[in-house]
């Protein structure tokens, strides 16, 4: 009498199926990682009609490509803005650093925070600057 073969069990399958892994994923499709860092800015451009502005501001996130944050000045698609971000000292080693950047203006939202009238999204030119924050010099 011939032995009966063992039946081949199939082998459960480990890996989930696109379907399922895409409605359980957030897709990002932005090119660069956002960092939810909320980092002190000095927000500084020029308005539609020419008018320089200087406003405070708190980014809501950063990447290497741009930063989302909320203005009351009035900005346009397209506007200049500069950025000057103080950094943390747990960031630099306890030292004081200040990161200037520029870009352009490329989404506008309404915005329901307190105090500010636009969340303004700006795409990061490539020239930036790391200086150390001008201390006073306490010497006599």
């Amino acid at each position: 009498m011939a032995k009966k073969s063992a039946l081949r069990k199939t082998p459960k399958k480990i890996i989930p199926d696109t379907d399922q892994i895409l409605s359980e994923t957030k897709i990002n499709r932005r090119k660069e990682w956002r960092f939810d860092i909320p980092l002190s800015a000095i927000a500084e451009g020029k308005l539609p009609k020419g008018k320089k502005f200087k406003e405070n501001t708190t980014l809501d996130n950063i990447s290497s490509g741009g930063a989302y944050f909320c203005l009351d000045s009035g900005v346009i698609v397209g506007s200049k803005i500069n950025l000057v971000i103080d950094l943390s000292k747990k960031l630099t080693k306890g030292k004081n650093f200040k990161l200037y950047l520029g870009g352009i203006t490329v989404r506008l939202e309404e915005q329901n925070k307190k105090g500010k009238k636009q969340g303004v999204a700006v795409r990061f030119s490539k020239k930036y600057k790391i200086i150390p924050k001008e201390e006073k010099n306490l010497k006599s």
